[in-house]
């Protein structure tokens, strides 16, 4: 645990992100998007095995024993909430730590649109944020709850998978739920949460089709219910939660996200010119009339010109926003180009179709 509290500490110095610890091998930082081995010695296998038993909780080991994998949270002195993703190769122990911070950047730090704010006041509805692993959604999402916090007379129920920053009651109250902690699954989870009296529900992840029929149930009767996705656009989140129903369940889901969402922003995090940090891009749809005419009639593929020609209503396209990271000097040419579904905007303007 020594090794593990200095590690910790080092990572801190070095501004990362993730600590890798892998048997027969340093340990590895995360910075700035990129992985960085460290000039230590390596970790062995017993080490981690033993890591292992003495960091989790003995419900914790007991899941980990039974499906060899796990992710947790647990406090950190030295650099605050740390999630522990613990898996097994080679049949021993390996670790990934990602790290929360102590305080919540602001909007503009984390590079997000004012539109967001505009969202998270309203006070019923389905947000969404989508993305990679690793596209700050997480840190979004909490930004998001920690505006509502501070502005808002509610109560707030957060179920998570694990509990990445923990949120003191200001104007509102928070309820942090942790999965394996405080609740045996999310599924249990979220068929208890309308029961807890909440203004404001908070899924960590939709991971099924019972997770995506409560969120939309919630946020049709008269909850603010914000949820992150893995999803590369704003587009492929629609067609994955409508995709895991069929015959009349999808058309009762279709209608209610047609009636119900409020908007959906889908991030990733690029490398800065200047490779010391990392910038955010986005694309985001809000839910205007158009925007539900065409989910209500599930011609999704018309959405993509309704974000391009929406920015009346703060709607921005992918390829935009690059062109205007690009033109602010925040990512280099080849970065814009190489993350564009249409490259030939990049050059065009951001905008031309």
């Amino acid at each position: 645990m020594e090794r593990l509290d200095q590690l910790l500490a080092d990572a801190l110095d070095r501004g990362a992100s993730d600590l890798h610890l892998l048997a027969d091998a340093p340990p590895a930082f995360r910075i700035n998007g990129d992985i960085f081995v460290a000039e230590s010695a390596p970790l062995t296998a017993a080490e981690l095995d033993a890591l292992a038993a003495g960091l989790l909780t003995p419900e914790q080991r007991e899941a980990f024993d039974c499906d060899w994998e796990l992710c947790a949270s647990l406090p950190c002195p030295q650099v605050g909430r740390v999630r522990v993703t613990v898996y097994r190769r080679a049949g021993h122990a390996e670790f990934c730590f990602r790290f929360g911070g102590e305080e919540i950047p602001s909007r503009e730090e984390l590079g997000l649109p004012a539109k967001m704010d505009e969202l998270a006041r309203r006070p019923i509805g389905l947000l969404l944020i989508t993305g990679p692993t690793g596209s700050g959604k997480t840190t979004t999402l909490n930004y998001l709850v920690d505006l509502i916090n501070s502005e808002r007379r509610c109560k707030i129920v957060t179920i998570e998978d694990p509990i990445e920053f923990v949120h003191r009651n200001k104007r509102a109250i928070v309820v942090q739920q942790e999965v394996l902690t405080d609740t045996h699954s999310f599924h249990r989870a979220l068929i208890h949460v309308l029961r807890q009296d909440p203004d404001v529900i908070v899924i960590g992840e939709i991971r099924d089709r019972d997770a995506i029929a409560t969120a939309l149930t919630a946020a049709e009767t008269g909850h603010l219910v914000l949820a992150t996705l893995h999803s590369p656009s704003v587009v492929h989140a629609l067609e994955r939660i409508i995709g895991v129903f069929e015959g009349g369940a999808q058309r009762q889901i279709v209608l209610q996200l047609a009636n119900c969402l409020q908007g959906i922003i889908c991030q990733e995090l690029l490398p800065s010119v200047d490779r010391a940090r990392r910038t955010l891009a986005y694309e985001l749809l809000v839910a205007n009339s158009a925007v539900r005419n065409v989910i209500r009639e599930n011609q999704l593929h018309m959405l993509e010109t309704i974000v391009q020609t929406g920015g009346r209503d703060g709607m921005v396209l992918l390829d935009t926003c690059l062109h205007d990271l690009y033109c602010r000097c925040l990512v280099s040419y080849d970065v814009a180009l190489s993350r564009a579904r249409h490259p030939e905007r990049i050059a065009k303007g951001g905008n031309s179709s």
